[in-house]
């Protein structure tokens, strides 16, 4: 049995974040998406493969992608980004309607954002964290399929190019700002 992982860290789910871009009367920001039971991120890698005439294997390269994060998620009344999900659902809303830009942050590269501390519990200021941002289309499948409360699935298709960025959360972590 190998050896070499046992001084290493385990990285943390809850130590990436989803952040979706939400308009109010003073612009927009990415509240936190919480309350999701699941947030499966699904390459969906476009291959393209051949054999050549003089090999006897396959070759096969990846062509393109069509990111899709998999959600389902227990609806809180009054949480902004689930709102968000809730109304393209029910309003049944259609092409740009229904696309929203969301953050995806990675809590396990914080550093301190200035004049606060570096906890990524989100102590002091704030940090500043790797990120990455892509618009989405809104794609929901089912909703109502538990009895303990109201619960949302469907997907989160990629809409465009990914962009990396680094990320300020507040210290609370339920914003996000993309930094400049």
């Amino acid at each position: 049995m190998g050896k070499g992982i046992d001084s290493l860290k385990l990285k943390k789910r809850s130590q990436k974040l989803l952040f979706m871009e939400v308009k109010d009367t003073d612009g927009s920001h990415f509240e936190r998406l919480e309350g999701f039971t699941t947030q499966t991120h699904n390459a969906n890698a476009t291959e393209y493969g051949r054999r050549y005439v003089d090999e006897d294997v396959e070759r096969t390269d990846v062509t393109g992608y069509s990111e899709s994060i998999g959600y389902n998620f227990d609806h809180y009344i009054g949480q902004p980004s689930l709102e968000e999900i809730v109304k393209i659902t029910e309003e049944e809303l259609i092409g740009s309607d229904a696309v929203r830009r969301i953050l995806v942050v990675d809590l396990s590269t914080a550093t301190a954002a200035p004049g606060g501390s570096s906890n990524p519990d989100g102590t002091g200021a704030g940090v500043i964290c790797d990120a990455y941002v892509r618009n989405y289309a809104i794609i929901p499948s089912s909703n109502g399929d538990s009895t303990d409360c109201m619960t949302y699935s469907g997907d989160f298709k990629s809409r465009g190019e990914k962009t990396k960025c680094r990320a300020h959360v507040s210290t609370d972590g339920q914003t996000a700002t993309i930094e400049s």
